[in-house]
């Protein structure tokens, strides 16, 4: 069985195996990579939902809570971020530096682990994952990240531990059996050169856990993203790492330790490059469909066409439901954290051809799918 996304590329329904369909061959041939995989439960032709950072419109980000949320809620994908503790045990947060997402502030015995350090170039005062043993992160707990934007979240501020990598990797197996579907998970390495750089690498825990789970193929439900291109052909070439990969980029700058540009890996001789080594782009939706001066929704470029002529899936970040992140002419009413015509603008970035996107609360996005292909 076999689900085509977006604009004619194709992904292998996990119940079946590893088969693709004749008409995504020569993709899988030409990069070396099976596109995206899904379990079937996605219509033909749909967009991929993604719970980003799980349904972290609902719940604290990165907390089991929070994925868990999202896969009820029927994302196809839910995604963790990977930092490292002072044990080199692989966790998820946002960032390394911790103190807008745990109560780690409120900890007296923690006082002293407060330090300024330079992380990829921006100094940074806080607390840092690195700094803290696995024992001592387990007795910190999450709290939302952005509190005026999502007061309702603050409800769970303290209830929820910071979860380790491998939890959240057994709790997509436990769902996926009890929900009688194929959850798939999307982790991004954080930083991934800084922490090589004081001797904790990402890549030898992650490739570890994905191999412990039997997902290190190029059918697997598992995709690995960085916004460090480097990071992705390290994982190729040095661990001979099969599963898939993502490069995530935005819209000025360049990865940590990149030599390019995102502008520049984005262009045709670019693409023709990072297509050997990765499966999809990640780009800021903002690079698919601008804004205009005013903050409205603008035209959209020729990235997502661009992108498929290299066999590159594209699946744009982040959306989100609030006024504050919306376009202008996409508000409702003058209050920044009521939710505005966020269907509306999922429906319009699925007609530019993108293959998933990367939504904050995935109900709304399974919503904007259901219209999208329904054809309203």
């Amino acid at each position: 069985m076999t689900l085509a996304v977006g604009t004619g590329l194709v992904l292998s329904a996990l119940s079946t195996g590893s088969a693709v369909a004749d008409d995504a061959a020569p993709l899988a041939t030409a990069y070396g990579r099976a596109p995206l995989a899904t379990d079937g439960r996605a219509p033909q032709g749909s967009p991929l939902v993604i719970g980003h950072r799980g349904a972290s419109g609902y719940r604290p980000e990165h907390t089991l809570a929070s994925y868990e949320l999202a896969a009820r809620m029927g994302a196809d994908y839910i995604e963790p971020d990977v930092v490292s503790t002072k044990d080199h045990v692989l966790v998820v947060r946002h960032e390394n530096e911790i103190s807008g997402t745990t109560d780690v502030a409120d900890h007296p015995e923690f006082a002293t682990r407060r330090v300024t350090k330079t992380v990829d170039g921006v100094s940074l005062t806080g607390w840092f994952t690195e700094d803290f043993t696995l024992a001592e992160i387990k007795t910190l707990h999450a709290k939302e990240r952005l509190p005026d934007v999502r007061q309702h979240n603050t409800l769970y501020d303290g209830r929820f531990e910071i979860p380790t990598l491998e939890e959240v990797f057994a709790l997509r197996e436990t769902l996926s059996a009890e929900l009688h579907r194929t959850i798939g998970i999307i982790p991004e390495t954080k930083h991934p050169t800084y922490f090589s750089g004081i001797g904790l690498p990402l890549e030898p825990g992650l490739v570890t856990i994905v191999r412990e789970h039997h997902l290190d193929t190029a059918d697997a439900p598992i995709v690995v993203q960085s916004f460090e291109l480097n990071n992705l052909v390290k994982l190729r070439d040095l661990y001979r790492f099969r599963a898939k990969e993502v490069f995530l980029t935005g819209v000025t700058g360049k990865g940590f330790g990149d030599e390019r540009t995102y502008a520049q890996l984005l262009t045709p001789s670019g693409m023709a490059m990072i297509a050997k080594y990765v499966n999809a782009i990640g780009p800021d939706k903002s690079q698919v469909i601008p804004r205009n001066a005013d903050g409205s929704l603008g035209t959209p470029t020729t990235l997502v066409q661009r992108a498929h002529r290299f066999g590159l899936i594209v699946t744009p970040y982040t959306f989100r439901a609030e006024n504050v992140f919306l376009p202008t002419d996409l508000r409702v009413g003058t209050d920044p954290v009521d939710f505005g015509k966020a269907i509306e603008e999922d429906v319009t970035f699925m007609k530019t051809g993108i293959d998933g996107l990367f939504c904050d609360q995935a109900d709304i996005c399974l919503e904007a799918r259901k219209t999208f292909l329904a054809g309203t």
